[in-house]
């Protein structure tokens, strides 16, 4: 960690450039020269040790000084994943879950995970990208269904891709008539497909034990991760693949769904990891990809809402954020869909119908969130509420109405004109300048009325 975080600073980075032990590392970086990299329990310190040369070697004149460039730097773990690649393509692929490949699978998996950490730009990204597609890519799949029932080869597996698909820096970056961002995403969705499929037909492990978290939950989180990743990541037109008949994003959506369902909610709250990997699958499944949310049964969407619900009531901001996102997401897309006659607004429709309840439960939950919870959540819950009460006036009138009848008359009265002041100048618009006045509005709503309300 010393190291790494040396090889961070400009003066100290450019000190170690110049040590010929710095040198001699670059060049041989393999457990073959360093044993301590083939113990099992140092993987992280593997994985911290590439970073820290990756890192070295791209910082300004890096190549130079330490007469090494990126590719001969990466050629030792090229030419183990070659060897990988060959087993993949023998035999039906059964070499490849051989118990001599474990390691070498494992110790890969690191190694890249450490030098993808340290890609901070669209050229150096593209450069690895370059030496792993096509061949290296399509192994992964491979290494996810024939290792699923494996966790440290999956678990090594998944952190890079998850790394990998991270766009930090804007650096997964590529030329607009490039197809590499969907070919990154296919890759992806392969390995999500391949391991989520395996996954949901293993059997699951007794409620409650260890063995759930370690050998189920983990790895379902990361996976969520490296989807959220590649979902997040605003390289891949998505569009591309319903006009083309490409099944990709589909698939990958229906598996993750399929995980995020087989959950119990409890499990998903008393594992801070998995929550965050939940609800941050949730957020962008409602921001990016409404049509497939709404085709869903009502049962499914009542289901995920209602996990919306309680994870927006938990004390972790990061989860309350995502859900309050949620929640904004549906409310916005319903109010500015209105009386439109397209297929969504049908299926939502007749969801509500289902539900009619659901706009003035999320209200009234927000409301009571604002004015009673914990200051730090404060921020998460005001974002939908205005698109909350554009979609559904009445919910917000009901709630009023209720607030009103538990408070003296003397509130009451204090209690109407703050709700007045609230209201004032704000239009039936869901433009920025209409959000930030209104979110103004409610941070001086909450001070005032906090100051009188009875409970």
């Amino acid at each position: 960690s010393l190291l790494l975080d040396m090889a961070g600073g400009y003066s100290s980075s450019k000190l170690l450039l110049t040590l010929d032990t710095v040198k001699y590392l670059a060049r041989n970086h393999t457990e073959d020269q360093f044993p301590f990299l083939a113990v099992p329990a140092n993987v992280r310190h593997r994985t911290t040790f590439h970073a820290t040369l990756t890192r070295l070697l791209l910082s300004p004149n890096g190549e130079e000084k330490l007469a090494l460039s990126f590719e001969q730097f990466i050629e030792p773990t090229i030419n183990t994943l070659a060897k990988l690649y060959h087993l993949s393509t023998t035999n039906n692929v059964i070499d490849l879950r051989n118990e001599e490949a474990r390691r070498p699978l494992i110790g890969a998996f690191r190694d890249l995970r450490g030098i993808a950490m340290s890609l901070n730009n669209r050229k150096s990204f593209g450069m690895l990208f370059e030496m792993l597609h096509p061949e290296y890519l399509s192994l992964l799949a491979k290494v996810a269904d024939v290792w699923h029932d494996q966790v440290d080869v999956i678990i090594s597996l998944l952190r890079f891709l998850s790394e990998f698909c991270h766009n930090k820096s804007n650096r997964v970056n590529f030329d607009q008539s490039s197809p590499n961002g969907i070919l990154l995403f296919r890759t992806t969705s392969d390995v999500v497909c391949a391991y989520g499929r395996r996954l949901l037909a293993t059997p699951a492990p007794p409620a409650g034990t260890q063995d759930m978290y370690k050998k189920r939950y983990k790895s379902m989180a990361l996976t969520l991760n490296v989807l959220n990743s590649a979902l997040g990541g605003n390289y891949v037109c998505f569009g591309v693949f319903a006009l083309y008949n490409d099944p990709a994003l589909e698939n990958a959506l229906n598996v993750s769904l399929e995980m995020i369902l087989s959950i119990p909610l409890d499990d998903v709250l008393a594992y801070p990891k998995l929550s965050k990997a939940y609800y941050a699958f949730v957020e962008i499944f409602f921001r990016s990809h409404m049509k497939t949310v709404l085709a869903l049964e009502t049962g499914v969407l009542m289901g995920l809402m209602n996990a919306v619900h309680d994870g927006l009531q938990t004390s972790d901001p990061t989860l309350s954020s995502h859900c309050a996102n949620t929640i904004d997401h549906l409310s916005t897309y319903y109010f500015e869909n209105l009386g439109k006659d397209k297929p969504e607004m049908h299926n939502l429709n007749k969801h509500l119908n289902t539900q009619p309840n659901l706009f003035s439960s999320l209200t009234a939950t927000l409301f009571n969130m604002l004015l009673f919870g914990a200051p730090q959540n404060h921020w998460a819950v005001v974002r939908p509420m205005l698109s909350l009460m554009l979609a559904s006036e009445s919910s917000f009138t009901s709630y009023k109405d209720h607030l009103l009848n538990t408070q003296t008359q003397d509130n009451r009265q204090h209690l109407n004109e703050s709700f007045g002041k609230l209201l004032q100048d704000v239009q039936r618009s869901l433009d920025t300048a209409n959000r930030d006045r209104f979110t103004q509005r409610l941070t001086a709503f909450r001070v005032a009325v906090r100051g009188f309300l009875t409970l």
